[in-house]
């Protein structure tokens, strides 16, 4: 086996961790940093097989868009959380 052959498996058995890892994380932000990690190695994996312009596409919308689309959800969630406990009142 060459070392490129290593190389993609150890990859894709990291993939598959991030995957399992992502359903199972209680926390939402670190589900969203799991699931932008899995997006590079996917953008990586694409370049292993020679798809460059595929993975172009996954880094910029599996990791960038989705990514910060995300986080912006994330950020409104906590925000909604934190005046629902200021004005307990409103339900």
């Amino acid at each position: 086996m060459s070392g490129l052959e290593l190389f993609a498996i150890l990859l894709l058995v990291l993939m598959a961790v991030c995957a399992i890892a992502v359903v199972f994380i209680r926390r939402l932000l670190s589900a969203v940093i799991v699931y932008s990690i899995f997006g590079v190695l996917m953008s990586i994996m694409w370049l292993l097989l020679e798809a460059p312009d595929l993975a172009i596409t996954e880094a910029a919308v599996g990791v960038g868009i989705s990514g910060m689309l995300f986080f912006i959800l994330l950020r409104r969630i906590h925000k909604v959380d934190r005046q629902r406990k200021e004005d307990p009142t409103d339900e």
